[in-house]
């Protein structure tokens, strides 16, 4: 009777309210989670071994893995029982917010904007990936999973494997019934990608509408062991996968195409692979922060050491350090591969005065695009 009542209901609903509400009800457990003080700890650890800051963590300890990522601890590096350094250059990374801390995502979308033809995505990609599109891209087609046989087999066989392959026993798996029901949900599908006659690959994704805009969003990549086993036969797999789901998403009239979440860390290798892409650093998916209080001696060098997005209001920064030391072409080359789309500012914190051909260079990485950030200098001592 319930459903029956429902169906009715939600019709009469947008589906970007109901994205809405969702996305409020996931904010609220969040918050939740974060009320049950009783789980919460106060740790201490270091960025490596050498460092001279102390990162002092207060939050709950499932999460302490999380915000040690997210700050580029280095996995080696110990945690310490009581301060070492000096107390000007503590950095304090908590759940709850403090007074001028930074509000840092756990996790980033990387959003293709479509309503374009798709050499025109293309054609920002570098040499080599479009060499090897044109070059393999006729060996592979899609097709729908549709059976309860393929679903199950391809749940089994790559999408749980895959991601216990990349992430080992903290892997977060989707359980098998709501696999089943994305692929067979008028919202969400499962798509097969063959190579020749054999199955090489999966992609789960579903419909999202966002303030009036339809997303195709990939939920998941699956492949089986013999591919993700073979590190260059998984690029190229994981190049072609992209790129039909791609091709399906602008073919199906979507204003863009969400090619997933990952870790909100400007130096993670997911995240510059999906830049490579087209894709635009996003929050959409995300519903978790942490707020992140710099040191008040040396930001620019923990900054340069690992760089942080943050969250001011509805936009997204990108803070990174400019520190004694490194000449202009050093770096020049370290933030090479920062060159996000769908930044509103990023913060440079200084401790010299950035000379006009730097600031230039940052500049011209986001040169490109429709809306370049702003490059904002702040001196930090």
């Amino acid at each position: 009777m319930k459903e029956y009542l429902a169906a009715p209901i939600r019709k009469l609903i947008s589906p970007s309210v109901r994205f809405k509400v969702r996305e409020r009800l996931a904010w609220l457990r969040d918050m939740l989670g974060r009320a049950c003080f009783w789980r919460w700890e106060i740790a201490r650890f270091k960025l490596r071994q050498d460092s001279p800051y102390d990162i002092i963590y207060i939050g709950r300890k499932t999460h302490r893995d999380t915000a040690k990522v997210l700050m580029g601890v280095e996995l080696l590096a110990p945690d310490i029982e009581k301060q070492s350094g000096t107390s000007d250059r503590r950095v304090v990374v908590s759940e709850i917010p403090t007074l001028g801390a930074l509000y840092v995502p756990h996790l980033l979308s990387a959003i293709v904007p479509l309503g374009r033809p798709i050499e025109d995505i293309t054609s920002k990609y570098n040499s080599e990936l479009r060499r090897n599109l044109r070059k393999n891209q006729p060996r592979y087609r899609m097709k729908q999973a549709l059976t309860d046989e393929e679903i199950d087999r391809a749940d089994r066989e790559m999408l749980q494997p895959y991601a216990s392959a990349r992430h080992g026993a903290t892997a977060s798996q989707i359980a098998s019934h709501e696999v089943f029901r994305l692929a067979k949900t008028s919202s969400g599908r499962l798509d097969l990608v063959l190579l020749d006659d054999q199955v090489v690959a999966c992609h789960l994704g579903c419909v999202i509408n966002r303030n009036g805009k339809r997303y195709w969003s990939t939920v998941r990549f699956g492949y089986p062991e013999a591919v993700f086993s073979d590190t260059k036969k998984l690029r190229e797999v994981n190049s072609i996968t992209t790129f039909m789901a791609l091709e399906w998403a602008i073919a199906n009239g979507f204003d863009y195409y969400d090619i997933g979440t990952c870790l909100a860390r400007p130096d993670d290798g997911l995240l510059e692979w999906k830049r490579r892409r087209g894709g635009d650093v996003d929050t959409l998916g995300n519903h978790a922060y942490m707020f992140v209080r710099l040191p008040k001696v040396g930001a620019a060098q923990l900054l340069w050491d690992t760089p942080l997005f943050a969250v001011e209001g509805k936009d997204l920064t990108l803070h990174l350090g400019l520190p004694d030391g490194p000449n202009d072409e050093e770096v020049a080359n370290r933030y090479r591969e920062m060159g996000f789309g769908g930044l509103f500012k990023i913060y440079l914190y200084c401790a010299r005065t950035p000379s006009e051909p730097l600031l230039d260079t940052l500049r011209s990485r986001y040169a490109h695009l429709k809306s370049p950030p702003i490059v904002e200098s702040v001196l930090s001592t």
